[in-house]
């Protein structure tokens, strides 16, 4: 026990001494609470935590509930209606049949074959949307395959970057990570493990939005080929392009679309998303397609000088819009 928590530690001194611009008021006290907290979540979540026997070779995948709905990779899918054979953490194995692919970000449903068994499963929530770089988190998965006696393989790291459909860290993944989950410090899937580069702070990870955003479509067993303009919430603004402005200002909004029946208006200028400050236009289109459509966000916006919260339900992006 006393080596376990000696390694935790030293992983966590070796993630801040990478960073390129390491928070500066980060402590030995802090490391060891993170440490702790790690080491608190790890017996909740780690029974969910599966490996995945594919044609060349192993994966991983996370159980999200009870009857044995697990996220992994698309890539480790490749196709719905595979039976594939997964193997839980005292190595017992079982049989599961993918489902839906989102090609585009490399997200996938599978399902485990037998729902009469109360399956070991772990947190999902759509607040995990809002997690910014800079955020601690920690890995899981079977690098190399599953092995019993070693079990479930821990790294723990910050997030480095985010994007619409995708997660940077620098939790060094290895062969047979991909599709394992990654987490927050709370024990929520925050993303799943798709690419894994060189560099120890670039692997990427598909986020949650994708799978939100698409979850009956991916339920269904359909394949997503293209992330296009309708596959996120629609909204019915046009933003100011100037990449140089300061602010997000409203040029027009849409007729009858969410933001108008809202009360959005142009020259409302977008301070907040949900509770979390938009600082570039990219930022906020990218916050409102991350969304699904019939999801209710509360938008800020500073209009003669007094600020307003509204309300919005999005829809989806009409077909003479889709261009």
């Amino acid at each position: 026990m006393r080596f376990f928590f000696v390694s935790i530690l030293f992983c966590l001194c070796w993630q801040v001494q990478a960073l390129e611009n390491p928070p500066a008021k980060t402590t030995l006290a802090d490391l060891f609470k993170i440490q702790h907290t790690v080491q608190t979540q790890l017996p909740h979540v780690q029974a969910a935590v599966v490996a995945i026997q594919t044609n060349d070779g192993t994966a991983s995948g996370v159980i999200i509930t009870g009857d044995g709905l697990i996220l992994t990779a698309a890539h480790v899918a490749e196709k719905p209606g595979r039976q594939m054979r997964v193997i839980l953490q005292d190595g017992k194995r079982v049989i599961a049949t993918t489902l839906g692919l989102d090609q585009s970000a490399d997200a996938a449903l599978m399902q485990l074959n037998d729902n009469e068994v109360k399956w070991p499963c772990v947190k999902v929530s759509r607040q995990v949307l809002k997690i910014q770089a800079g955020q601690w988190c920690f890995a899981l998965g079977h690098p190399g395959g599953f092995d019993k006696e070693r079990g479930v393989v821990l790294r723990v790291g910050k997030v480095v970057k985010k994007t619409a459909n995708s997660l940077q860290t620098d939790c060094v993944l290895m062969g047979g990570d991909s599709g394992g989950p990654l987490f927050n410090l709370d024990g929520e899937v925050i993303g799943i493990h798709s690419q894994i580069w060189e560099e120890r702070d670039q692997n990427m990870h598909v986020s949650m939005a994708p799978f939100f955003r698409s979850w009956d479509d991916l339920k269904s067993s359909q394949i997503i080929h293209v992330w296009g303009t309708g596959s996120g919430g629609y909204l019915g603004v046009e933003i100011d392009a100037d990449t140089n402005a300061e602010v997000i200002k409203v040029n027009r909004v849409a007729k009858d679309s969410p933001a108008e029946l809202a009360g959005i208006q142009p020259e409302d200028i977008i301070l907040r998303l949900d509770g979390e400050p938009m600082q570039s236009e990219s930022q906020f289109l990218n916050a409102v397609r991350a969304r699904a459509a019939d999801t209710e966000i509360q938008i800020q916006v500073q209009r003669s000088g007094n600020l307003s919260d509204f309300k919005v339900r999005l829809g989806s992006l009409p077909k003479e819009d889709a261009a």
